[in-house]
């Protein structure tokens, strides 16, 4: 039997129910500022990263948050235990007041499709860009198709760059859970390389 079958995984998932009215669409930059002034030490932890806050579909730079609003931080298991006992949490994302309830774990589980949401590219050229993943995830020792998804811009520390969406699958257990622990790329705490399980191919 495998490691991953036996051993719970070192890295969860800490989910916090959020409360708010509005964050602008473009926000992991202003909430990764955030989070850091609450926990200074979250840019030390090699594999934390945080999922961009998902928000009402529409145009407008300024979106509305739904009442099941969550806010996903990857951490180490030490680190998220930890945080089980801490207080509710007051933020200011981008003048936008959020509030951060008491969090739960989630365990990391084997899955077969795993989708990130955003991974950083060096440019605008897809192909560039899938290079770049094919060798990043030869380096994890992670197989699997691989989709190319939609192309974006993000804030990030030094200006806007380019990220895509992606999504892999045909994924064997141990090397899903691999992924999930290490993303691809720069820029976790922008939501960068950040994978989590999905059910289908069309969120591409």
């Amino acid at each position: 039997m495998s490691p991953a079958a036996t051993e719970p995984c070192p890295t969860v998932d800490l989910i916090f129910p959020v409360r708010g009215r509005f964050l602008p669409r473009d926000h992991a930059l202003a909430l990764k500022g955030a989070l850091c002034r609450v926990w200074p030490w979250l840019e030390a932890e090699p594999l934390a990263g945080v999922q961009n806050i998902k928000l009402v579909p529409g145009l407008d730079a300024q979106a509305m948050l739904s009442g099941r609003t969550k806010l996903l931080l990857r951490l180490s298991r030490e680190r998220a235990t930890g945080l089980l006992s801490s207080p509710a949490i007051d933020l200011e994302v981008a003048g936008q007041a959020l509030h951060l309830d008491a969090p739960h774990v989630r365990e990391l589980v084997p899955h077969t499709t795993l989708y990130a949401y955003h991974v950083a590219a060096a440019d605008a050229d897809e192909v560039t860009f899938m290079a770049m993943v094919s060798r990043e995830l030869t380096a994890l020792g992670v197989g699997g198709e691989r989709v190319c998804g939609k192309r974006q811009r993000l804030t990030f520390d030094s200006g806007a760059a380019t990220t895509f969406s992606l999504m892999l699958h045909g994924l064997a257990p141990e090397p899903s859970l691999h992924l999930q622990q290490h993303g691809i790329g720069p820029h976790r705490l922008l939501g960068c390389g950040i994978f989590i399980p999905h059910k289908s191919a069309a969120a591409v």
